[in-house]
């Protein structure tokens, strides 16, 4: 049987803001993208692409906040440009992965101006509305991931509306039919024009307790995200993933089963737990996956990522299919992380595991986490909850070491200060770079049916060691990864990809008729 295209294709997310300026404003936007297309598709080998939010949008959260969910923010081009860009993905042999925000809008929406210029209003319970407790206070204890109450008052109403994020983001009430009829719509309008999946975003706070019930607070670590100060105090059992939200899924998998090409979906799901994790796949009735973040906490060491791969194995269901991510625009660049050391050995992992896998922007030449000046700062969890900004992660793509990305004097965020050699024209051709290992990594990947589509046995190692073995058919391929600074012999015999960092230079050769890769 013919397998669906995203179980082997290699994404690769393009932050729109910070991809390539065309037009000289100090912001990227999607004719940048389209003039970047030989890049991504010829120079470095990628399948896909997923394209943050370019709504319309007064971005608050920089385009996380839409205001028009079927409309390009001007910012970025326009609906025609998104046509073209589209069509030269295509013709390309690039698929286009857009974002979806469904669990809120902006507050500047239509659909929420209506809502909030009366009590009467038809589209009131398009959000949701609670009136106060008998203190005036608030309908109960949810809490705002960027900090603070999760509920804000409306004076000219005298009622609080939901807002799991900004206040500026108002949550959709997804338990009225006409709203979930309208937004099941938006997904269509990009399906007609050919987009070829969807990154949903924060889909488990789609669907929550419908008595509105507080939460308990928590008693152990907190383990949501990253060190969210209020949010992490709590146990999110009842302003999240109610068992609600599986029905919804089938209903969206539903929708995008209406379109032919194997439409993808994917979805933002931080869950920790493996077996609440594993059931969002949804026994093949819902999305193609949800996105699996576990490796950002593995840091770089072999236990923690056989731990990982082992419990991922281990959970998925029959029919589904793993994923793995190092790095996205909320999280800490992966080369700081983990080092440059580290990096490479992500690098490998990343395109050798099965499971399709997530690059993101940059990645490839190793950029840095940026320290953005207090006065440059752009984010607004960063202003709110001061060291949690994801502005370092989030700069201008390093296309060389000056003006590649934008002729403008000032962009959007400063470049970082590592640009000068950790950029694509210095990379390109400079033997042992990490450009040239992930180009090589991807040649190697698309080359070889094992990788794309085999299965995988891990290897028993040294504990400084991670090893598997993937397998399809008649063809074997086996990934060792040394974490350590000693050489280790072991038998890889047959068909080999071999990783250690401690080599000189990176090469990539055939070995008895296999592949092998030496890290440098």
């Amino acid at each position: 049987m013919r397998e669906p295209w995203w179980k082997t294709a290699v994404i690769y997310q393009v932050y729109p803001r910070s991809f390539q300026d065309s037009d000289g404003d100090g912001v990227g936007d999607l004719e940048g993208i389209r003039q970047r297309i030989p890049y991504l598709a010829d120079m470095l080998g990628v399948d896909a692409i997923w394209i943050s939010p370019f709504y319309p949008s007064p971005q608050a959260d920089f385009g996380y906040d839409v205001a028009d969910y079927t409309d390009v923010d001007p910012t970025y081009g326009t609906l025609d440009g998104f046509q073209r860009l589209l069509d030269g993905c295509h013709a390309a042999g690039l698929r286009v992965i857009i974002d979806w925000v469904p669990n809120h809008s902006s507050d500047q929406h239509p659909w929420f101006v209506e809502s909030r210029s009366s009590r009467h209003s038809t589209k009131r319970d398009w959000y949701v509305w609670s009136d106060p407790t008998s203190d005036g206070g608030p309908p109960n204890n949810w809490l705002s991931v960027f900090g603070g109450s999760a509920w804000e008052f409306d004076e000219s109403s005298g009622q609080y509306y939901l807002h799991s994020f900004l206040r500026e983001q108002p949550d959709i009430n997804w338990r009225n039919p006409e709203v979930k009829a309208a937004m099941l719509d938006t997904l269509r309008f990009w399906l007609d024009r050919g987009v070829d999946g969807f990154r949903i975003d924060v889909p488990l706070f789609m669907m929550k307790d419908p008595l509105m019930r507080s939460n308990p607070l928590r008693t152990g670590p907190g383990i949501y995200h990253k060190d969210l100060g209020a949010f992490d105090s709590q146990e999110h059992v009842y302003d999240m993933g109610h068992r609600d939200i599986h029905g919804l899924f089938e209903e969206i998998g539903a929708v995008v089963a209406e379109y032919p090409g194997d439409r993808f979906t994917i979805a933002e799901i931080h869950e920790f737990d493996w077996k609440r994790w594993a059931h969002y796949y949804g026994e093949g009735r819902g999305l193609s996956m949800p996105f699996n973040f576990a490796l950002l906490k593995a840091g770089d060491a072999a236990q923690g990522v056989a731990e990982v791969v082992k419990a991922v194995e281990a959970v998925t269901p029959a029919g589904g299919w793993p994923n793995y991510v190092w790095g996205n625009h909320d999280e800490a660049r992966v080369a700081t992380r983990l080092g440059d050391d580290g990096a490479r050995r992500a690098a490998v992992l990343l395109l050798t595991l099965r499971g399709t896998p997530t690059m993101y922007y940059g990645d490839e030449v190793g950029m840095l986490e940026a320290e953005v000046p207090p006065d440059r700062q752009q984010d607004p969890w960063g202003k709110r909850v001061p060291g949690l900004s994801r502005d370092g992660c989030r700069t201008p793509m390093q296309w060389d070491d000056s003006t590649g990305f934008s002729a403008a004097a000032t962009t959007w965020l400063p470049q970082g200060p590592d640009r000068g050699r950790r950029n694509v024209e210095a990379q390109l051709d400079e033997p042992g770079s990490m450009l040239e290992l992930y180009r090589r990594l991807l040649t190697v990947r698309r080359e070889s049916p094992a990788l794309q589509l085999g299965e995988l046995d891990m290897l028993s190692t040294p504990t400084d060691v991670f090893a598997f073995r993937r397998r399809h058919e008649d063809r074997e391929v086996r990934v060792v990864v040394n974490y350590s600074s000693a050489p280790h012999a072991l038998d890889v015999s047959g068909v080999a990809l071999v990783s250690t960092v401690r080599e000189p230079g990176t090469r990539i050769e055939k070995v008895l008729g296999g592949e092998a890769v030496v890290v440098g």
